[in-house]
């Protein structure tokens, strides 16, 4: 027997549901490039087309540790984002802006 999810939200506690949406705006705020492309509704093949690459290179970006800033911009883009690289110190963060010109500078 299954239960509707609304069912059950309803029967949380104010004190579960706070920390719930908390959890879960958190979860948002981070996740891999392959969670991220799933939660803007996009599949490989589809990001491969817009990239006009094969699925295969996309499988394999979504796998790697380390890459150039290029590479994770343009497939940042690609679904319909920018990219910014921040640097955070305990007493602040820092847009670092040396990169926002990669792709235009191509162009040039």
């Amino acid at each position: 027997m299954t239960k509707k999810f609304a069912n059950l939200r309803a029967q949380m506690s104010p004190e579960s549901l706070a920390r719930a949406e908390t959890k879960a705006q958190a979860m948002l705020e981070e996740m891999p490039l392959n969670e991220l492309r799933q939660a803007r509704g996009l599949s490989q093949k589809m990001l491969a087309e817009v990239l006009h690459v094969q699925q295969p290179s996309i499988a394999k970006i979504e796998k790697r540790t380390d890459m150039y800033i290029s590479t994770l911009r343009s497939h940042i883009e690609a679904m319909g984002g920018q990219l910014e690289v921040v640097a955070r110190f305990p007493d602040g963060a820092v847009k670092i802006s040396n990169f926002e010109d990669i792709g235009n500078n191509a162009a040039a």
